[in-house]
């Protein structure tokens, strides 16, 4: 938690409850391929093939069991079309909604890294 120097700083019950709301949007939202996988979806509702390509490195093992635990936990809707062959489309259902702006965050931080980083190596070649 984040406190000024005028705030009262936070009770350890409040600090917990914080800490506690992390940990479990962590072990929902865990792993590699969860909340890219919510990006990519946010964008439109796809099919497995078009996931796995959008997702480059993604196995099919490992996709199937990420889309069935976000299935699981509200946050992708599997529908399946009596096609032949039979047409499978996912798609994040309104609650994912509610991770967008997180995601919109992480996305700004992850290119603000990535130039940080960048940064630090050309440093590091002129010193060289």
């Amino acid at each position: 938690m984040k406190a000024n120097l005028m705030d009262e700083a936070p009770s350890k019950e409040q600090c917990l409850v914080s800490v506690n709301a992390i940990r479990d949007a962590l072990y929902v939202l865990n792993g590699k391929w969860k909340l890219p996988l919510i990006f990519t979806l946010l964008e439109k509702p796809r099919r497995f093939n078009e996931i796995q390509h959008a997702l480059q490195g993604i196995t099919p093992k490992i996709l199937s069991k990420e889309l069935k635990d976000l299935e699981e936990n509200g946050f992708v809707n599997r529908t399946v079309y009596p096609t032949t062959p039979v047409t499978v489309i996912y798609e994040i259902t309104r609650y994912s909604n509610t991770l967008e702006s997180v995601l919109n965050e992480l996305r700004i931080w992850g290119i603000q890294h990535r130039e940080m980083i960048i940064a630090s190596m050309k440093k590091k070649e002129l010193k060289a």
